[in-house]
């Protein structure tokens, strides 16, 4: 299961090796960044591997793209951020981070490294 920021290092980072190096059957979960798989890679191994796409590179992925047909690949919907109360408590997450930076604080949420 992928679960990274999409980087430098890790655009790309699922490519042809990455790929050949998992097992006949296993399953590919991208819940990352589109751009963290390279499409053709997994294109090669569709079948062999199976995947299972919340999010795709180009996103929304076009009509007739060849992921849509893909042996073993499930595209879901990219929606996760629909969910009731999301901006209640997104806004309670930035009054924390505000809170504890005004009181000279660093956040608890804070990303670092090259993007």
């Amino acid at each position: 299961m992928l679960l990274v920021p999409l980087t430098t290092a890790t655009r790309g980072m699922v490519d042809a090796e990455f790929l050949a190096a998992m097992p006949d059957g296993a399953v590919l979960v991208n819940a990352a960044r589109g751009a963290v798989v390279v499409n053709d890679a997994l294109l090669a191994e569709a079948g062999r591997l199976r995947a299972i796409l919340d999010v795709t590179e180009p996103e929304p992925l076009p009509d007739g793209h060849p992921l849509w047909s893909a042996p073993g690949v499930v595209i879901t919907p990219h929606s996760g951020g629909f969910v009731r109360g999301r901006l209640d408590r997104s806004y309670a997450v930035v009054a924390r981070e505000l809170g504890r930076y005004a009181g000279g604080e660093l956040p608890e949420n804070l990303v670092r490294g090259e993007y």
